[in-house]
């Protein structure tokens, strides 16, 4: 993809269209800080061979293949691969929380954008997920290897786990401070869009993936019309899920 455009005005994109006030809000949302020092998410040894295992995914897949190819590059034996009891699960794992953390490095914003005007949280949406889905490029014709093991009954949970982190990551990177009942409908809408374009993008053939920024356009001018649609966490989850299996099956796979 080329650079991130920042221009294209997303302004009033997910503006929050909550009846309920902050005063009768019960509960207390939590937000991922920066203030605050996280453990590294993966042991050291761990680490080692994930990372090794990562860049031979665009060769031989999300394999075990890879796994135990990552185990020797890091010095460790192939029976080391035991570390990982959710076996290729844990390499796709490892990929999305390592391109979810690494959000805050790759993106960064300017103070005022075009003419002296602050940038809309739409506009830093939109370069977030695009900069989240570009991680994507080196492993994209094996994606849906990868989308096929998530969308598996025992991998559903902790996949959709960490897709609302993602966006909970992305909201908080954009500068939302939000604390009615907008937080919950934002971030299940964004999780579902950013989850139809994750999988839209394993069918793009054009020039940079620029249909693939088209359809993540599209989107997200439908935010609030989605925001209603995937309030509730069981319609998301069913339409990331059915959207990643219907994919795999246009394309012979049996599933």
């Amino acid at each position: 993809m080329p650079p991130i455009r920042l221009t294209r005005s997303l302004l009033g994109t997910f503006q929050t269209a909550s009846p309920r006030s902050t005063a009768t809000l019960k509960q207390r949302c939590c937000y991922h800080s920066s203030q605050y020092s996280q453990p590294p998410p993966f042991a050291p040894a761990e680490s080692a061979i994930l990372s090794a295992a990562i860049s031979h995914v665009p060769n031989v897949g999300f394999t075990i293949d890879a796994l135990k190819l990552g185990a020797r590059d890091a010095g460790y034996l192939d029976a080391s691969t035991n570390l990982f009891p959710r076996g290729v699960f844990d390499l796709i794992n490892y990929h999305l929380v390592t391109q979810r953390l690494a959000l805050k490095d790759t993106v960064q914003f300017p103070t005022e954008g075009e003419n002296g005007k602050k940038l809309g949280t739409g506009v830093k949406i939109r370069t977030l997920a695009l900069a989240r889905l570009r991680a994507n490029e080196p492993v994209v014709h094996k994606w849906q290897e990868a989308l096929a093991i998530m969308a598996q009954p025992t991998y559903v949970p902790p996949s959709l786990a960490e897709l609302a982190r993602l966006s909970d990551e992305m909201w908080y990177l954009a500068g939302d401070k939000s604390v009615d009942g907008s937080w919950y409908t934002k971030r299940a809408s964004l999780s579902a869009i950013y989850s139809a374009t994750e999988v839209f993008m394993t069918q793009d053939t054009s020039r940079n993936f620029v249909d693939t920024e088209q359809f993540l356009d599209a989107r997200l001018s439908d935010g609030m019309k989605l925001g209603s649609t995937f309030g509730a966490l069981s319609a998301w989850t069913d339409y990331t899920v059915h959207s990643a299996v219907n994919v795999l099956r246009s394309k012979g796979m049996r599933i």
